[in-house]
């Protein structure tokens, strides 16, 4: 019979499949040239961005559909999606550097308004990736949670990078108007729970 520790590193060796393959896929196929640079380099964007905004879309959704156990199950795990943003947020820049291979224009073109997005994006999602684990959470305690809270400044900079490189920005601009919506909503809950349990508290004897 499997214990509860055994089924939660089951649970969280699925998950990371799920994650992982993808990324598994697309680089084969880009490694056996059945794929040019630039669709590696818009699908690896675009399974990042994906992954960023289902990351942070869960925290609202779970507030709008509180009964609904995907959105719960995806929210224990949640850890792990951010991670994976890291993941192909890395593979998509591999890429890029690997086809310029060249010091001079890469730091030429790091300070392009597109490109500087994009490095921003990368250096704020890094300590991020790296504390994405239970031991972190025990060290930093309330930092922690401080800490993650740059993964909205990470996001803003992510689709601002989309939408400077883009031949065609429509689609980030789709995924931006996604992201503002749910960050509104949360922004509103917040406010609204904040105001019912400050008057909760003032209605007390």
């Amino acid at each position: 019979m499997v214990n509860s520790s055994e089924q939660d590193q089951l649970v969280a060796r699925f998950v990371w499949l799920m994650l992982a393959m993808p990324l598994a896929v697309i680089t084969y196929l880009y490694l056996t040239g059945q794929w040019f640079y630039g669709e590696y380099l818009h699908a690896t964007g675009d399974w990042a961005t994906k992954l960023l905004i289902l990351a942070m879309a869960l925290t609202p959704l779970r507030r709008m559909f509180p009964r609904l156990g995907l959105v719960a199950w995806l929210l224990r795990h949640r850890r792990y999606i951010g991670v994976a943003v890291f993941g192909y947020a890395s593979a998509h820049l591999l890429a890029y550097l690997v086809k310029l291979a060249d010091f001079e224009r890469i730091l030429g073109e790091a300070l392009e308004p597109g490109m500087l997005a994009g490095w921003v994006a990368l250096i704020l999602f890094l300590p991020l990736a790296l504390t994405s684990n239970d031991l972190s959470v025990a060290r930093l305690g309330r930092q922690w949670k401080r800490l993650h809270r740059l993964i909205y400044l990470g996001a803003l900079v992510s689709i601002l990078h989309w939408i400077l490189e883009a031949f065609d920005p429509f689609e980030a601009y789709l995924h931006g108007g996604l992201l503002v919506i749910l960050e509104a909503y949360r922004l509103v809950r917040q406010l609204v729970d904040g105001r019912s349990s400050s008057k909760s508290w003032s209605a007390s004897p």
